[in-house]
C-alpha cells in the first residue's frame, strides 16, 4: 500500500490529478495520470477552494486505461462531505498575540454550529491548543510546559 501525494503544491505534468469528484458522501471517483495507482493505496488531494486543505482517500478500485496512456479511473473512499464548505478564520494567540489565518473544512449540512468544532480540530492539527475560550500557539505551549 502506496501513498501518493496528488496536492496542487506538488503537482508535475507527469503525475496529475483530472478530476476527483463526489459520487456519494464518502465515496469519490478520481481520474489522474502517473502513479501507478492500485487498490489499497492511499491519494492525498488537495480540497477544491483551498489552498493548503487536503484529505486522504483510499483506493477501493482502479481501471488503467490504454488511451491516453498512463491514465487511470478509480473508486475510492474518505471523509463525509454532504455539503463540503472552507472558511477562514483569524485566531490570535492569548500568550503573545500572534496571529494566524485558519483555513478549516466543514460539512455545512451541519449548520453554523459545527464551525466552531472543526475550527477547533484543525488548530490542534496546526499544533495550537486551546481551553475555555482561550487560544496559544505552539511557542507559548512549550513556555509554558
Amino acid at each position: 500500500m502506496t501513498t501518493h501525494d496528488f496536492r496542487y503544491t506538488l503537482l508535475s505534468p507527469q503525475h496529475t490529478l483530472t478530476e476527483c469528484r463526489a459520487l456519494a458522501p464518502g465515496r469519490y471517483q478520481v481520474t489522474g495520470n502517473g502513479g501507478a495507482i492500485q487498490a489499497g493505496d492511499t491519494l492525498l488531494v488537495t480540497l477544491k477552494g483551498s489552498r493548503d486543505l487536503s484529505m486522504s482517500l483510499v483506493v477501493e478500485k482502479v481501471r488503467h486505461l490504454i488511451n491516453p496512456p498512463g491514465q487511470w479511473l478509480a473508486v475510492a473512499s474518505g471523509p463525509v462531505f454532504r455539503e463540503l464548505a472552507i472558511h477562514n478564520w483569524q485566531v490570535d494567540c492569548d500568550g503573545c498575540g500572534k496571529r494566524i489565518d485558519l483555513e478549516f473544512a466543514v460539512d455545512a449540512s451541519l449548520g453554523k454550529q459545527a464551525q466552531p468544532v472543526a475550527a477547533e480540530l484543525r488548530l490542534a492539527e496546526l499544533g495550537w491548543s486551546s481551553h475555555e475560550g482561550k487560544h496559544w500557539c505552539p511557542n507559548c505551549q512549550e513556555r509554558s510546559a
